[in-house]
């Protein structure tokens, strides 16, 4: 499959990165094809200025600012985000880049008096979360997920009807061990491995 693998973490050398560095090698030895944008590496601006919001329902303007990140998105077959899950959400950065490079009449048909919201993104048949949450699970579920509902309820609404999806996070990361890291890693290559 076409993989487009979306790593959001500020620090080079921080768990996350190295869940990133497990999830493409786990892709690329199940023989995907594989894009990787690395948010920070590549200095994304997540910041959605009036011009390009006055712009956002132009379709023939409105993916110019990231033009190269929307051709990464029609490309793929399948996405995996690898994050951090900070304050029950997506950090920042990831979601300006849903904010600017998911855009109307690119991704979805805006909805209209005489028909709701058309998805188009039908291509994309399977999305995966790798994530890190400083919380427990059970306080997670009971904050209402956001960033997990804003990928696999709001990003997957726009894919294929059937589209399937994986999420795995690390929950208390915050009082994390070395055998729970490694644990949780293990975890992360097995599954993208059956990818």
């Amino acid at each position: 499959m076409r993989v487009l693998l979306i790593h959001c973490h500020p620090c080079g050398e921080s768990f996350g990165a190295a869940l990133c560095a497990a999830a493409r090698d786990a892709l690329e030895r199940g023989g995907h094809e594989l894009r990787v944008t690395d948010l920070y590496r590549e200095g994304f601006d997540p910041v959605m200025s009036e011009p390009e919001w006055r712009r956002y329902h132009d379709e023939e303007v409105n993916r110019t600012p990231v033009e190269r990140h929307v051709e990464d998105i029609l490309w793929a077959e399948a996405l995996v985000f690898v994050y951090p899950t900070w304050w029950f959400g997506l950090p920042a950065m990831l979601k300006g880049y849903l904010d600017r490079v998911w855009v109307p009449h690119v991704t979805f048909d805006v909805p209209t008096a005489a028909r709701g919201m058309q998805p188009r993104m039908q291509h994309i048949c399977k999305i995966a979360v790798v994530t890190t949450c400083g919380a427990s699970w059970l306080v997670s579920w009971l904050m209402g997920q956001p960033g997990r509902r804003t990928i696999l309820r709001g990003i997957r609404a726009l894919c294929a009807p059937r589209c399937k999806t994986c999420y795995l996070a690390h929950y208390n990361m915050d009082s994390s061990t070395q055998d729970s890291r490694v644990r949780f890693l293990k975890a992360v290559e097995r599954q993208l491995g059956k990818f």
